[in-house]
């Protein structure tokens, strides 16, 4: 049986399912045990499971994330709620050097089955210091698997897959897309009917939103959303856009991006991490490498530019890649 569910719910209700069975899966975070996350991922966990396997940590990420790469590599599958994208400073040596290296440096003798929840993403006025992406940074990393889905239906499957990997798995939720109340009403296009049994979605395979002929854009997160929004506008004036969704960033489907591009012939790649050496540059890369020959015309970005995230809700929505800046740069191609 199926329900239509919020991103929130859906990524809730596999790890509840995963908790049940499977006593080596702990929880930790800020205010995990009552307040159950800032997603809610873990909401009445902490009644449910007790503060053994629901552990309300102090804040500083560099001892809780340090404690759950140790508690992995003894036999244990943490989940940590790190809530925000931008406190990986924080923890990075963790995640360069020991989370992501310690499988291959130990000729796979030590896994590291760890699973890092983080919220991602601008649009609400949180400044500079709270509404960042930096999904490129952390993919970067070699050793960690990086997924980010955008909707209900793959927020639940991916959490399954990522919670059975013996991989270190960084699960990125842009908080727009969440569908939690402090940030207003679920966006439509994230919700999605959701099977009450458990289902697991690969990683590393693309998903083609919405057929097209004229242009690919391809996005992650809540840049899906805006391309479908531009994609629904262009409609109107006569122009096919297909909206391909990444989903998943390590593995990154290179094949999947290609076919697209190459039915096509026109690409726009629209990402909410920075400009500069990011996936948005990846993207083209992929298709420039195997067949420069398919692009009609020179691919496009359009990204947060390279500067702070702007506190100010005017400056903030200038330099998002929303709808409006989607649809200019798709008329440019097709000009």
């Amino acid at each position: 049986m199926s329900r239509i569910l919020t991103m929130a719910r859906a990524g809730r209700e596999a790890l509840d399912w995963e908790m049940e069975r499977r006593p080596e899966i702990v929880c930790l975070g800020e205010d995990v045990f009552k307040m159950g996350g800032i997603f809610g991922t873990m909401d009445g966990f902490g009644a449910k499971y007790g503060p053994e396997r629901v552990i309300s940590t102090p804040i500083s990420e560099t001892g809780f994330i340090g404690m759950a790469a140790g508690a992995a590599m003894a036999g244990m599958h943490p989940v940590v709620d790190l809530a925000y994208i931008d406190f990986i400073g924080v923890c990075y040596n963790v995640l360069l050097n020991c989370a992501s290296k310690t499988h291959y440096m130990s000729g796979g003798a030590v896994k590291v089955p760890m699973t890092l929840l983080i919220g991602t993403g601008g649009g609400y006025n949180n400044a500079a210091q709270h509404s960042q992406c930096l999904h490129a940074t952390v993919a970067h990393i070699p050793g960690v698997k990086v997924v980010y889905p955008s909707n209900a239906y793959d927020a639940k499957g991916m959490l399954h897959t990522a919670l059975r990997d013996d991989n270190f798995v960084i699960y990125l939720t842009h908080k727009g897309t969440a569908g939690v109340g402090w940030m207003g009403p679920p966006i439509p296009t994230t919700l999605a009917e959701v099977p009450e049994e458990p289902y697991t979605v690969p990683f590393g395979r693309v998903k083609v939103y919405r057929e097209g002929t004229d242009v690919t854009v391809t996005g992650l997160g809540m840049s899906v959303h805006e391309a479908l929004k531009a994609a629904a506008e262009l409609e109107k004036e006569g122009i096919s856009v297909e909206v391909v969704d990444l989903r998943s960033l390590v593995p990154l489907d290179r094949e999947g991006i290609m076919e697209s591009v190459a039915k096509t012939g026109r690409l726009v790649v629209t990402d909410e991490d920075y400009l500069s050496y990011g996936v948005s540059g990846e993207v083209i890369a992929t298709v420039a490498e195997r067949d420069p020959g398919v692009f009609k015309k020179p691919p496009v970005r359009v990204t947060m530019p390279d500067i702070p995230i702007p506190f100010s809700r005017p400056l903030e929505q200038a330099v998002l890649p929303l709808a409006g800046r989607i649809a200019d740069a798709v008329r440019r191609l097709m000009s």
